[in-house]
């Protein structure tokens, strides 16, 4: 047990490690958090919505520019999670290889990078959530906090994907990043009038946003829609595992070619190629008649 403990402490410093030399992620984390969402609800009209709330089957009538800072809290969210998993993944790719190569355990690899992702996606959820209520009070903010850190875990896994399967960076960057506003611009009913289709309960975020809206407009709990969320979750999580393992299966010592067998062993061999060195080769006749 103590061998497996320090093996998982030691694989989780490294991820650690990894995410705190991202500086541009934290300096994201500092300011596009609170910045994305003060715009959000500053920028748009305080103007009264009716909207439906499938979660609890409510009709509310919200503020638009309440709502929309919920989406923005989601997108700052998901947004900053999925980045610091893929870059993360991205550039830590080859070290992964070498541990899995040197022997390291690759559970030990994956939930160490689990728990890293589990401890940025509570962080920076409990920000947003903080930032939230320092503009305006939502009326559950413990559940408004559990739906941005399942976001986060959904969006963080997507990451890992990404950065697994990936060949550039450029590539992970956008697919995160559309992924991201595509999923939460149609969900949001002031800027999609296909808010209330039925195909937006096949996006990522769904089950967050549904959580979100209910905390932030509703008194009843909504587990679960959350139980949604973390169902998408175990499902990017499985993708981001099978890429993972595909990435270091080649540098596992049991796939590594087997070395040629010493002479005088027993072991078959296949005969020396000849040598084709010019003075091994012998002088062409040049008699003449």
């Amino acid at each position: 047990m103590r061998f497996h403990l320090t093996r998982f402490a030691l694989a989780t410093g490294f991820a650690l490690t990894e995410h705190g030399r991202n500086r541009f992620a934290m300096v994201l984390v500092t300011l596009f958090v609170p910045l994305w969402t003060v715009l959000a609800y500053v920028a748009m009209p305080d103007t009264p919505a009716r909207m439906h709330l499938r979660a609890t089957g409510e009709t509310l009538t919200t503020h638009g520019n309440e709502l929309t800072e919920i989406s923005g809290a989601l997108n700052a969210v998901t947004l900053i999670t999925g980045f610091m998993m893929f870059a993360a993944t991205f550039s830590g790719s080859r070290f992964d290889r070498r541990l899995a190569a040197a022997g390291y355990p690759r559970p030990h690899l994956v939930l160490a990078k689990v728990t890293a992702l589990a401890l940025i996606s509570a962080v920076v959820a409990a920000y947003a959530t903080a930032v939230t209520c320092l503009v305006w009070t939502p009326r559950q903010p413990l559940l408004l906090g559990a739906a941005l850190f399942s976001a986060g875990l959904t969006y963080g896994a997507l990451g890992v994907g990404f950065g697994s399967v990936l060949r550039r960076e450029v590539e992970g960057m956008f697919a995160i990043v559309m992924t991201s506003i595509i999923d939460l611009a149609l969900q949001n009913p002031i800027m999609s009038s296909g808010a209330d289709n039925p195909v937006v309960r096949y996006l990522p975020s769904y089950g967050a946003m549904q959580a979100s809206t209910a905390a932030g407009f509703s008194t009843h709990p909504v587990p679960g829609h959350l139980a949604i969320q973390l169902a998408w979750f175990a499902g990017a999580a499985l993708i981001a595992l099978t890429g993972f393992c595909r990435g270091t299966r080649s540098a596992l010592p049991g796939t590594a070619q087997p070395a040629a067998p010493v002479p005088g062993s027993g072991a078959p061999s296949l005969p020396t190629p000849r040598s084709t060195d010019a003075s091994s080769v012998p002088a062409p006749d040049t008699t003449t008649l």
